[in-house]
């Protein structure tokens, strides 16, 4: 079966195109096939992407995904989803079904516009700054004061950490136009003030652009390519059990099959996919079911040439990209939620805060919304312990009616449940259950 399944591309022969036009996506959206999720099906054309570029649109709207049946038989595609909203409800909201109908549906299943979310898209109204680097503490905090220093505000920031590594995506504008930076000598500056910034990271890359990108999943690809999958300092004999990913030869299909295990959380589905699509793998058939608290993966991919994967080198690297792609996201340290009102160098102020405090930023969401700012961190001390008691009254003094939500979550490494190994676990339990579900429950909407 090696090569007997094509992909089409969005970019290919006329022929291709009338097939499309003949085959337009087909999407139903059924609330009264499950107790507790709406089943959402879409049936089209299938091409290299497509499976990311539906759950892209599914988790931009927040929606968890509690369970997924994937399958592509030759040119066809057939993905089958359970979804609810935050609160585990079913999706009634006339407003979202008609966005997931027409965003899914007819030709803009083939979505130029969320093809191109991974690349750059023109915008007049913010200038993107695009940062990867070595994570060092207080780096966030002199970025933000560069910007401010130089008269941009920011509008939109998201910052990931992992294994040593950061990247950043911040939207700004000039503080005396609202609008993007057109100042060409403006933006000169700002790439050397960044640049400065990031100086001494071997592996640091710092863009400037006029156009838009989606931005988790453009933080992925940044991340991926400062290969943050590398683990610095790791050694073989580390006790390392959550998250599992096991990958198996499927020889009778020709396939590769993955599984993985972890804890359950929001986005977990895009960001393994955005991985696999990353690395040229394409997902034939696989099945996700959550429960309470884990998460069940299980995809049959082969490489984007046809070819499953070839040597140990090659599964070790599916292994810890797939770890990765998981952890990048994970919640743990301190939570602080802010809410206040917006103003220029608001962020420089809050950052240096944290770094006064001996803190360091994992991760950060942050958005301004009518002069509002909305500002999410998750926080630790510099050694990478949990942040302690008279550190959090202390910022809590500082920050006071700004603070919304202040929570300590436990790191997951604290949590690792005592599990078997990970091929044995999986694949001798989960394997034969989950597929025979997948056959079962995706026969039945066919």
């Amino acid at each position: 079966m090696t090569g007997s399944c094509q992909v089409v591309d969005v970019d290919d022969d006329e022929y291709a195109k009338l097939v499309r036009r003949m085959n337009p996506p087909r999407v139903v959206i059924d609330n009264d096939a499950c107790d507790h999720a709406t089943v959402i099906r879409v049936d089209s054309v299938n091409k290299h992407g497509i499976l990311l570029e539906v759950v892209q649109v599914l988790t931009d709207l927040n929606l968890v995904i509690t369970k997924a049946y994937i399958s592509s038989d030759g040119s066809w595609f057939m993905d089958v989803f359970n979804v609810t909203d935050r609160d585990g409800n079913k999706i009634w909201d006339e407003e979202i079904i008609s966005y997931i109908q027409k965003s899914l549906g007819s030709d803009a299943c083939f979505f130029p516009k969320l093809r191109s979310s991974a690349g750059v898209m023109p915008s007049n109204e913010h200038t993107f700054v695009e940062l990867t680097g070595t994570d060092r503490p207080g780096l966030l905090s002199e970025i933000c004061a560069v910007l401010a220093n130089s008269k941009c505000n920011v509008v939109k920031a998201e910052l990931w950490t992992h294994n040593a590594r950061v990247a950043a995506v911040v939207r700004v504008t000039d503080e005396s136009t609202r609008r993007a930076v057109e100042d060409p000598e403006k933006l000169s500056m700002i790439k050397e003030l960044l640049c400065n910034v990031l100086k001494g990271s071997r592996t640091a890359s710092m863009t400037v652009s006029m156009g838009h990108t989606h931005t988790e999943r453009r933080l992925h690809q940044m991340m991926f390519s400062n290969r943050d999958y590398e683990r610095i300092g790791a050694t073989q004999g580390d006790d390392k059990s959550w998250p599992q990913v096991a990958v198996m030869d499927c020889s009778e299909k020709d396939y590769s099959v993955v599984i993985m295990r972890s804890k359950d959380r929001p986005k977990l589905l895009f960001d393994t996919l955005c991985t696999l699509t990353d690395m040229q793998y394409v997902v034939h058939h696989g099945t996700v079911d959550t429960g309470e608290e884990e998460a069940y993966q299980e995809y049959y991919i082969r490489h984007v040439d046809g070819h499953p994967i070839s040597s140990e080198a090659e599964r070790q690297r599916v292994i810890d990209c797939l770890e990765a792609a998981i952890e990048r996201r994970a919640t743990e340290g301190l939570e602080l939620v802010l809410r206040t009102e917006d103003r220029i160098g608001l962020l420089s102020d809050i950052t240096r805060i944290f770094r006064e405090n001996g803190l360091t930023i994992t991760r950060a969401e942050i958005s301004t919304e009518d002069g509002k700012a909305f500002d999410t961190f998750f926080l630790s001390e510099m050694s990478g312990n949990p942040v302690e008691a008279k550190t959090i009254d202390s910022i809590s003094r500082q920050l006071g009616h700004m603070i919304v939500r202040l929570k300590q979550n436990p790191l997951l490494a604290s949590k690792s449940p005592e599990v078997a190994g990970a091929a044995g676990f999986l694949f001798g339990n989960l394997f034969k259950a989950s597929f025979q579900s997948f056959w079962l429950v995706g026969s039945s909407y066919s």
